[in-house]
């Protein structure tokens, strides 16, 4: 065995956890149908199993190509020996050889494209029919709008001098079968959208048609929330309740949508069998994986209407891909094209009629951007809100400024609690939870304790260690029992706020659905639940899944708002702390945010935003 064969010896000596017991198997397996036991092949076997578990959709050959391994996996090996890849050229010729890896088009396990990435096949195809498929809805279509009644309802229903973005998108969304609405939260995400469908039913309406609309979202607690969003924004307009009325009152989790199949990765909803539905809106659509919203496109005709809402800036799916950065480009500034800002122009400006359909409708380059609508107006924090400016320096990657805000004290809706000792930490937080939880724990009876439960939560980075939330949680249960206001002598008692993390069709909860354990009048424990304005109440034993949630990670906080946040980050840094966890966790708040943490850790999160890999951005906009 030659040195090069030697490569992965030396990994497996050097940093033993580098790869997973599935890699190196996945890579084993490879390399017996292949017949073919290449270093360089083992390794990118390895590697894009690694890359794919990460959350990365491919592994990018050229981008890695000469750099050191524990690098690029951020491992610390036993040694200092130096570890260097092959270069480039050799190992993509050394792979291509083997009869395992395909091209683009080829049924093969592993694809490799022409820009060097090596993906699993499931995810190239996944990648690929996404990228297809939205290009397919790029286009102006102005078959059955009347331009005037657009623009007549735009007035109606926005005002003119304060919600520009709105109104645009708006236009955008009728004009386009696909369109994408990011905005951060309090931008009116959920106002436009119901707007939105508002238009779409007018002009049905025109037509004598009746708009058929699916509402959805990544998760059954990101579902929920929007139902009831949707639903407390509808009581608040002053509208035609014929119109108002075709709004749908229940919202789907994306897989309740698609009709998830038990025990199979196939939905009973697919491109041989679309989906029923004029419109689709898909809230949240940043949580939601690439395998996820592949299928769901799949599932969409081509003359149907699909509304993407989200903020692209949150964190990304915990399965593979970032599709809605992705979508959106986050690395660039993009406008609309000259074609489509006249249209804008126009219709904003009441005269529709001098907008020649003809010629933008015969446009031979379609432009994603004209596709995509941000908000950027924040209606929810005042001019003077910390958290707002916060969230903004945070987006923008200036830690210098995020440090001097957080230590300067000028903000009331801002707190920074920094490098504290371990028991001064522990009784830090025990007082934050007595005093954050005490009005909820003290309520009368389970619709007020719901309510209540919203004023404060405690957000972690980790799940486990000393500042995760397996530990929060029971120094939560021992600071509450101490004062008196639970009485944690067994799993069920009174007041227990719960949260599921599995879905159960039968029982109708899902992962992410949060309740509080009550008794009811026959002293009976129950889990009480919101859906909704309805309170259901469900037997403990029935529940799927589930844990007590005083505390919970940033990633489950996602389509969630507490009014008071205590976000809780580790002593050392880790790669999972990136620039979109502490910009989600802050964006949680409402009214207040207090950050225990150190300005070391703050500084690398904001210096170390998300970067998953994948060539959807390439292939939609290239």
């Amino acid at each position: 065995m030659n040195e090069k064969e030697n490569i992965i010896d030396k990994i497996d000596r050097l940093a033993p956890g580098t790869f997973s017991q599935l890699d190196r198997q996945f890579a084993d397996f490879l390399c017996e149908l292949s017949q073919n036991n290449d270093p360089e092949f083992i390794l990118g076997s390895r590697l894009v199993s690694r890359f794919t578990s990460d959350g990365h959709i491919c592994l990018d050959i050229p981008s890695i190509s000469g750099r050191n391994i524990f690098e690029i996996l951020e491992e610390s090996p036993d040694s200092d020996e130096e570890n260097l890849l092959y270069n480039e050229d050799d190992w993509i010729r050394k792979i291509t050889k083997n009869p395992a890896v395909g091209k683009p088009g080829e049924f093969k396990p592993l694809i490799l494209d022409e820009s060097g990435r090596l993906y699993l096949y499931k995810y190239w195809q996944y990648e690929q029919k996404l990228a297809e498929n939205i290009k397919k809805r790029l286009y102006n279509d102005f078959s059955g709008i009347d331009l005037n009644v657009l623009h007549d309802s735009l007035f109606r229903l926005f005002d003119s001098d304060k919600d520009t973005d709105q109104r645009n998108a708006s236009i955008v969304a009728l004009l386009r079968k696909f369109c994408v609405i990011s905005g951060g939260p309090g931008t009116g995400k959920t106002s436009t959208v119901i707007k939105i469908l508002i238009m779409l039913i007018e002009q049905a309406g025109i037509r004598k048609e009746h708009l058929r609309i699916a509402i959805a979202a990544p998760t059954g607690k990101a579902a929920a929330r929007i139902n009831e969003s949707i639903k407390e924004a509808v009581n608040l307009l002053n509208y035609d309740q014929h119109i108002l009325k075709y709004i749908p009152g229940e919202s789907f989790t994306i897989h309740r949508l698609l009709r998830f199949i038990p025990g199979s990765p196939y939905f009973f909803y697919n491109n041989k069998n679309p989906l029923p539905y004029d419109v689709i809106v898909v809230d949240e659509s940043s949580m939601a994986d690439l395998a996820l919203i592949s299928k769901l496109f799949d599932a969409v005709p081509q003359s149907s209407r699909i509304i993407l809402l989200g903020d692209k800036d949150q964190l990304a799916s915990v399965e593979a891909g970032a599709v809605l950065g992705d979508i959106c480009d986050l690395a660039k500034s993009r406008k609309y094209s000259t074609e489509f800002s006249k249209i804008l122009k126009n219709i904003s400006d009441g005269s529709p009629d001098r907008i020649s359909v003809s010629d933008i409708c015969n446009k031979t380059v379609p432009e994603l951007s004209d596709s995509i609508a941000l908000l950027n107006k924040n209606y929810r924090f005042k001019k003077n809100s910390g958290i707002k400016e916060l969230s903004r320096l945070i987006k923008a990657g200036d830690a210098d400024s995020v440090i001097e805000i957080l230590k300067s004290n000028r903000f009331d809706d801002i707190s920074f609690s920094r490098n504290l000792p371990v028991d001064t930490f522990k009784s830090f937080v025990s007082g934050k939870i007595v005093s954050g939880y005490t009005k909820f724990l003290k309520s009368d009876n389970p619709g007020d304790a719901i309510s209540e439960f919203r004023n404060f939560t405690v957000l972690c980075a980790l799940r486990k260690g000393q500042y995760g939330v397996e530990q929060i949680n029971r120094l939560a249960e021992e600071s509450l029992k101490r004062k008196g206001l639970i009485s944690a002598f067994s799993q069920w008692y009174e007041r227990r706020p719960v949260m599921i993390v599995r879905n159960d069709y039968n029982v109708k909860l899902y992962n992410g659905d949060i309740g509080i354990i009550f008794k009811d009048e026959n002293s009976g424990m129950y889990f009480y639940i919101k859906s909704g304005s309805t309170l259901r109440k469900i037997v403990p034993m029935k529940l799927p899944e589930h844990e007590t949630v005083f505390s919970m990670t940033v990633h489950k906080s996602q389509g969630s708002e507490f009014n008071n946040v205590l976000l809780v980050l580790p002593e050392n840094p880790l790669p999972l702390l990136t620039r979109e966890m502490l910009y989600t966790a802050v964006t949680r708040a409402r009214d207040s945010v207090e950050i225990c943490g150190s300005e070391f850790v703050i500084r690398y999160m904001i210096e170390n935003p998300t970067n998953r890999i994948s060539g959807l951005r390439d292939s939609l906009w290239k």
